[in-house]
């Protein structure tokens, strides 16, 4: 009866770099004199967090930092893990720590951003104390997601999504080991972008399509196979973290410096990637108000349009309003004068008194109202000369004006500057006379 053979296990753990040489990548923290190298050379270990994208590298490069320093390396998923998995940490590194080769213990906690306040804390008079080395990795800004007591005790090295060059070597790597069938150039290059810096992923979908292949007795993979095989897999966007935010910030920032070009681009980056429509025609319609205001009323208008055009057609047909929006947005004059004079007003309102309206401004619906002067010489506007009544006051007795609305000269806003200067001036010219 024959031996089964044992299944190999996943591609990446047979690639994973066994030495601080064969890492591929990061070299602006790993390259001859830079910081993460000093650390390993050092022999000192030192407890940091790894910040960066997915398949960085940095499960890889804890498991190095164990092995250079000979510690017992534990690891704990945020994801999956509690406070039990802690303890049980910490028994194990007093264990080794307290044995016959008094080995060192380094924890490494993979998406510790996932873990609350309390349990990150937990990790805390281990750390002071020296009993393990903590190591963190999180795909997320470590300032919000880690707490500062924590983030104070670690260093933290900021990892880079891979280059092209980088996943290509790693393709290159799986090929030498026969681990994947040859690709085409066309091939390779889709499969590179669809990895998009993430080395997980490339060689996730590498062993995919060896199964794959293997399936269909292929000795070659192409473009077009590629592409029937992965299918709707070659989006590639990150719909959540900070990727989305980063995203969505090039997009409105695009658009506030009137670049049509570089908005579309990342409009069609997150649609690309499956970003709600949803969510970005609402950010339209704020970019429109925001940062084009009273400049080209329209703009708003348009964006409103857009979002309603999404609603009756969806995608793909609707998305295309959504382009139409995001180019004129980009190319509208740009104002911001009414977000700022809200946002004054605001601020002025919450540190002000109440004052009282003025009494030629109440209501009078009532005869012992009229007896008591409210709505007595009010000037009815549009019985005056271009409907302005010169040297009126709106604002509460004593109050200064405050200027919180200050028109920028462009687009529509020129006029309305040129049209309130007017005004201010007759205003002038009424209250002299008295």
């Amino acid at each position: 009866m024959s031996k089964a053979l044992s299944p190999l296990p996943p591609l990446a753990e047979r690639l994973r770099p066994k030495s601080l040489g064969e890492v591929i990548g990061q070299a602006h923290v790993l390259g001859p004199g830079m910081a993460l190298r000093l650390a390993f050379e050092s022999g000192q270990p030192h407890s940091c967090i790894l910040w960066g994208p997915p398949g960085t590298g940095k499960t890889t490069i804890a498991r190095l930092m164990a092995d250079a320093f000979d510690a017992q390396f534990i690891t704990i998923s945020a994801v999956l893990g509690g406070v039990k998995d802690i303890r049980d940490a910490v028994e194990q590194a007093q264990a080794a720590r307290d044995g016959l080769e008094r080995r060192r213990t380094l924890v490494f906690v993979d998406e510790v951003h996932r873990f609350n306040k309390s349990q990150q804390d937990a990790f805390l008079p281990h750390v002071e104390s020296g009993l393990f080395t903590f190591i963190g990795a999180t795909t997320e800004n470590p300032s919000f997601e880690v707490n500062s007591a924590l983030l104070s005790r670690a260093a933290v090295y900021v990892l880079q999504a891979l280059g092209e060059d980088d996943l290509a070597q790693i393709a290159e790597r799986a090929q030498a080991i026969a681990a994947v069938p040859a690709m085409d150039a066309a091939a390779t290059a889709r499969l590179i972008a669809y990895a998009d810096g993430d080395a997980r992923r490339l060689l996730n979908t590498l062993e995919t399509l060896a199964v794959a292949a293997g399936q269909e007795k292929r000795a070659t993979i192409d473009d077009s196979w590629l592409v029937q095989v992965l299918g709707e897999r070659l989006r590639r966007y990150d719909k959540g973290g900070e990727q989305f935010y980063d995203t969505i910030s090039a997009l409105h920032k695009s658009v506030r410096g009137s670049d049509p070009d570089a908005a579309l681009y990342w409009l069609v980056r997150m649609l690309d990637g499956g970003a709600e429509p949803r969510y970005l025609a609402r950010r339209l319609v704020r970019m429109a108000s925001e940062d084009i205001g009273l400049a080209d009323p329209r703009a708003l208008r348009l964006a409103l349009d857009a979002a309603e055009v999404y609603e009756r057609l969806g995608s793909p047909e609707g998305e295309l309003a959504l382009a139409q929006c995001v180019v004129y947005l980009a190319v509208a004059p740009k104002s911001n004068a009414v977000y700022k004079a809200f946002k004054e007003a605001k601020a002025f309102i919450k540190k002000d008194g109440t004052r009282p309206v003025p009494l030629h401004l109440r209501n009078a619906p009532t005869q012992l109202m009229k007896d008591l002067d409210y709505g007595t010489h009010y000037r009815y506007a549009h019985d005056e000369v271009d409907a302005f009544a010169a040297g009126e006051n709106y604002l509460p007795e004593g109050m200064a004006p405050p200027g919180f609305y200050r028109p920028v000269p462009r687009g529509l806003e020129l006029r309305i500057g040129e049209k309130l200067e007017d005004l201010r001036q007759r205003n002038a010219q009424a209250r002299k006379q008295g």
